[in-house]
């Protein structure tokens, strides 16, 4: 699987055909009664989101995708009953949800609601008419206000179809996304009478969403966690991390998103970089980190490295397997300055990310509303961190398999002002996919940040370290791209 940007997805032409609810499937969506799981916290913020967008006229893009190549012709009879068996797997999917004042509101429909059938969209004849059709579809039919809150369908030719599966983000994370295209083509893969793997119980994120209520309630103000957070934003100043470059911004200014991809190392180079990582003490996720914070001093200055990290919580259950939103934030930060190689700086990128999965016991909400109380975070709250994930494809079940090497997995692309990073490992290479804002400023910018990064990176990985330096260091305006330490 790779992530990569929607534009850049596009199937050789076929028919198109989409799955729909039945008639009285979707009358039983619609009528379904209000259940008492709250949603998750993270479910909470994108939807009432969602609901102000919606209010302001803003086109849907809050929605994230995957789509694979299957060969063989499309048996839809057997597609229709492997989506109707996946929904009854993820009991989050038969949901959706209201948001009346303040207040999110779950409706749950019955089992009976996983009733599909297809039908014929056309022809797609070429790459700007798909992105077109298939962007619509994703933005109009992937919400989170009714029934499903998901899009399937397939791109048909003799001998080989496309499939492809969309969710509004409420329903999905990356993790989740990863799983669903194998679970799904394994399910109609059964529905034809192959011999395939029977997918894994998951559990419910209703549950989980639950669950993480009654945990969040047992992390006080003084809890080792929420101080941890404390610390980590009083020493820088009570503002959420930025990008360190100039991006041709103004504060609060954002710019459409645009999608930045890079392979940084090959299989055999990431292979010695994990190594470099383990001999100095170190695992390759917190060598990631530190490459990136020698980037930030090498070429904005910054002595030491603040960000926020995506982690699963997927751990807090039986959620292997499961469909929804299972991650957390929290802050990383270690000290750059002062160290002279990479090896050194590792150790103490360890000991960030390592606390920084402690801290992500509480849930970010209880972290955020103890700093709003005690005034460590102020505006700061309503700014979006610049943020750094890194993600290991190579153990997600399926790996390996035909469905998964041949995924695309592609998010909607609405605005920004940061160029957040996700830097992913699978079987072949290291690269990274950024969303940054489209602006001559930012591309040069992020250009330039990518490139020492690489440069850092394959260093490390062909001499086994890598000497710190501000020798090339480019001076940019005073105070530009420079956090506030």
């Amino acid at each position: 699987m790779i992530i990569t940007a929607m534009g850049r997805w596009n199937p050789a032409p076929g028919r198109l055909l989409e799955w729909h609810p039945t008639s009285a499937a979707r009358a039983s969506a619609e009528a379904a009664p209000v259940d008492s799981a709250p949603a998750s916290f993270l479910q909470e913020d994108h939807l009432k989101a969602a609901w102000a967008a919606r209010e302001r006229g803003d086109v849907h893009t809050a929605y994230t995708g995957v789509a694979t190549e299957i060969d063989g012709d499309v048996d839809t009879d057997a597609m229709s009953r492997a989506l109707a068996a996946y929904v009854l797997r993820h009991e989050g999917l038969r949901c959706w949800f209201e948001v009346e004042g303040n207040d999110v509101v779950r409706h749950l429909a019955p089992p009976e609601v996983a009733a599909f059938e297809v039908s014929d969209a056309g022809e797609a004849t070429d790459d700007d008419e798909f992105q077109r059709y298939v962007r619509g579809r994703f933005s109009s039919e992937a919400t989170a206000d009714a029934w499903p809150g998901f899009v399937v369908g397939v791109v048909a030719r003799p001998g080989s179809f496309t499939l492809y599966y969309g969710a509004d983000h409420a329903f999905t994370d990356g993790g989740s996304q990863a799983l669903v295209i194998s679970e799904l083509t394994d399910l109609y893969a059964l529905e034809t009478g192959a011999d395939v793997p029977i997918p894994a119980e998951a559990g419910s994120h209703l549950a989980y969403a639950t669950d993480e209520r009654a945990r969040a309630a047992t992390f006080g103000a003084d809890s080792p966690e929420i101080a941890a957070w404390r610390d980590i934003f009083t020493r820088h100043d009570g503002r959420m991390p930025r990008f360190p470059l100039d991006l041709g911004l103004a504060p609060g200014e954002k710019a459409p998103v645009r999608i930045v991809e890079r392979d940084l190392l090959s299989k055999e180079l990431t292979a010695a970089f994990d190594a470099a990582c383990k001999a100095a003490g170190a695992r390759m996720s917190s060598g990631i980190f530190a490459a990136v914070g020698i980037t930030d001093f090498e070429l904005a200055g910054n002595t030491d490295y603040f960000g926020i990290t995506v982690l699963s919580t997927r751990h807090h259950g039986d959620y292997g397997q499961s469909q929804g939103w299972f991650v957390n934030f929290a802050p990383v930060a270690f000290e750059v300055a002062g160290n002279d190689t990479f090896s050194d700086v590792a150790v103490l990128a360890h000991r960030g990310f390592e606390q920084a999965k402690q801290i992500a016991e509480a849930p970010v909400h209880a972290a955020l509303g103890a700093l709003a109380a005690d005034g460590t975070l102020g505006s700061e709250l309503a700014v979006s961190p610049n943020m750094l994930s890194y993600i290991d494809f190579r153990w997600f079940p399926g790996v390996g398999r035909d469905a998964d090497t041949r995924a695309e997995h592609f998010t909607g692309e609405g605005s920004t002002s940061n160029a957040s990073m996700w830097i992913n490992r699978d079987g072949e290479h290291l690269y990274l996919v950024a969303q940054t804002p489209d602006t001559e400023v930012a591309a040069a910018a992020v250009k330039r940040y990518h490139d020492h990064l690489a440069h850092v990176l394959e260093t490390i990985a062909r001499e086994g370290d890598y000497s710190l330096t501000l020798d090339d260091l480019v001076q940019e305006p005073a105070g530009a791209g420079h956090l506030d330490h």
